[in-house]
């Protein structure tokens, strides 16, 4: 899997990037198939206490988006994480249920 992360008007730090490196591998038990991640940090222009994580799974035949905001990426990220778990689960029992 290829992860792409790009932070605006923001230099992430190192711990960040690993943290979310991490938190993307685990993906790998639930599709094999992840091609690319591209992960978008990024500050709201009204209120600079409002951070936002947007990723972007590319796996073949779908491209799955998620966007989430929080006082701090890590928490923005980790439900990140979480909602791309449940639509993997659902892409999963798809894949399944139309091969019965």
């Amino acid at each position: 899997m290829n992860i792409k992360i790009t932070s605006r008007k923001f230099k992430a730090k190192d711990s960040l990037k690993e943290f979310i490196t991490d938190e993307l591998k685990s993906l790998e038990r639930l599709n094999d198939d992840i091609m690319d991640a591209n992960v978008i940090l990024s500050f709201t222009h009204q209120n600079q206490s409002i951070k936002t994580a947007e990723i972007i799974l590319n796996i073949p035949g779908t491209l799955l988006t998620v966007m989430e905001s929080s006082d701090e990426f890590t928490k923005s990220v980790d439900v990140s994480i979480a909602k791309l778990k449940r639509q993997l689960r659902k892409l999963k029992t798809k894949k399944i249920d139309s091969k019965r």
